[in-house]
């Protein structure tokens, strides 16, 4: 059966893209692919008692659709261990492919507030047996993110508070300098592994104290510059 016979007909298969707000514009930034670094904290290499403190961080990536912008997150299936992950995100804004540290922040478009949601339990599952995390990292409604805030308005976030309230109880309580590695050389080395095209996302990982949440929690995140991101699990 082709793809004009099937309920609904080709029209059913045209799927909107997820787009994000841009700050102080009427404009939407569309998502193409959501990009995490792996382990870009000392504290939080040492809490997750993973990896060598002296590796460069990793990459993985996270579905387009996974980004939550209406700041409702449904509790997952296959977890009894669903953690925040607190974190700066840097979109992009025009292609950069194997560029330099020197220039790669000339290709960032914007900032704004993330959340790497993660099933904790399927993740230290997928580390034993060797294997990818995407059951641990890559499902629907992992990656909140609050509204872009253009570098032509705030100019580039190199430094400043990071933190998670739960339920008005601050888990995560960072700065921004603490990340091993900063922004242009995580954009740099990205480049080098995928072409980065506009409507990247690169969530820049997260600080310690990480931790798991229930049903009808609420979570706050503030990064000095930024809009909060306000998330409730449902």
């Amino acid at each position: 059966m082709s793809p004009s016979q099937t309920t609904g007909g080709a029209d059913a298969l045209q799927v909107a893209p997820i787009s994000i707000d841009i700050v102080g514009s009427d404009r939407q930034f569309p998502v193409r692919r959501v990009y995490c670094v792996g382990r870009n904290y000392l504290a939080h290499i040492r809490e997750m008692k993973e990896g060598d403190e002296r590796d460069p961080p990793f990459f993985f990536q996270k579905p387009a659709d996974a980004v939550v912008t209406d700041g409702r997150v449904p509790y997952p299936t296959l977890t009894e261990d669903f953690q925040f992950e607190f974190e700066l995100v840097v979109a992009i804004g025009s292609e950069a492919s194997n560029v330099s540290p020197d220039t790669a922040l000339d290709h960032v478009f914007g900032y704004a507030a993330g959340l790497d949601m993660t099933r904790r339990d399927r993740q230290r599952e997928c580390n034993k047996r060797g294997l990818p995390w995407e059951q641990g990292k890559s499902f629907d409604h992992s990656a909140p993110c609050g509204p872009i805030h253009p570098v032509a308005r705030v100019g580039h976030i190199r430094s400043g508070a990071l933190n998670l309230a739960v339920n008005g109880s601050v888990r995560q309580d960072s700065v921004l300098e603490k990340m091993i590695w900063n922004v242009h050389e995580i954009v740099s080395e990205l480049s080098k592994q995928y072409r980065l095209q506009p409507g990247d996302l690169i969530f820049t990982g997260t600080p310690e104290g990480v931790g798991p949440v229930q049903r009808g929690d609420r979570l706050t995140g503030r990064i000095e510059g930024l809009a909060p991101l306000q998330v409730e699990i449902v």
